[in-house]
């Protein structure tokens, strides 16, 4: 990774997005393992126009509710704690990032939650920690939210050459001297997350070139690529056998297994609008 190159996409500090509270306490939770259903709805439940967002979301047709959901409590009861909680951190950074020209907003946040809910199955798949990849694949492409807002032109017109999946990467290493997940890496360090997922971040546009191997850099690089053949309605698992099989091999993959996973999840962006407004 480029630093600077990547610094300088922060440089305009006043115009940077703040981590919600909410969002901040929502990650901290990770590491309690004490934590209970209700205390978490009570967290939420602090911020009004969340909670909003989370019962819009718990009535979808995405979840299927038996009954109309009026209050956060049940809301929890009917979504589980996992599924509360990623739901409540999209919600979360979807608010925080500004719309921003040369990124179809709704287009951008769907790719994302794609990207989350692969990272998650990936690592469901290698016995890693689910929950903190779905941050991790949400958060991805946030540093391409910042390059945007300075340079909006350039990344449109980068955008238009990413249609192969996993190409975003290069596409930007070559226009930009560093990529979107550098970038990523510089803002998680500006906002305190965890030292393990900066790093993440920073390996996660060419896993197999740096040293030591990272192995959530790799999954959120093989998770991008999934969103993106999904995007694109191609073969997601023969979309990752194409261009990434090396890395394929490298954490033993099973893409039998990962394709019954990715049916099973559906349509993993359907929410996106309900998380918008």
């Amino acid at each position: 990774m480029n630093a600077a190159a990547a610094e300088r996409f922060l440089a305009q500090t006043a115009a940077l997005p703040t981590m919600p509270e909410v969002a901040t306490k929502l990650i901290r939770s990770f590491d309690d393992d004490n934590i209970s259903l209700g205390a978490l709805a009570a967290l939420i439940g602090k911020d009004s126009t969340l909670t909003a967002k989370v019962l819009r979301l718990a009535n979808s047709a995405r979840y299927s509710p038996s009954h109309k959901i009026d209050h956060l409590q049940d809301a929890a009861a009917a979504l589980g704690m996992d599924t509360l909680r990623n739901l409540s951190l999209a919600a979360s950074l979807c608010g925080a990032f500004p719309v921003v020209k040369g990124l179809d907003r709704s287009t951008f946040w769907r790719h994302s939650l794609a990207t989350a809910t692969y990272a998650s199955l990936l690592c469901k798949q290698l016995q890693m920690d689910a929950e903190t990849a779905y941050l991790s694949g949400l958060m991805l492409r946030t540093g391409e939210l910042l390059m945007a807002m300075q340079q909006p032109d350039a990344v449109a017109e980068a955008e238009t050459h990413t249609a192969r999946p996993g190409s975003r990467f290069e596409v930007e290493q070559a226009r930009f001297d560093c990529t979107h997940a550098d970038v990523t890496a510089k803002l998680a360090a500006r906002w305190h997350f965890p030292d393990t997922l900066v790093e993440a971040f920073s390996h996660a546009s060419a896993p197999l070139e740096t040293r030591p191997f990272n192995r959530m850099g790799a999954v959120l690089h093989l998770a991008e690529v999934l969103a993106d053949a999904v995007e694109h309605h191609e073969g997601a698992t023969a979309a990752l056998q194409l261009v990434e099989p090396e890395l394929v091999e490298h954490l033993h993959l099973d893409l039998t297994l990962l394709e019954k996973m990715i049916t099973a999840a559906g349509d993993v962006g359907s929410e996106v609008e309900a998380l918008l407004h």
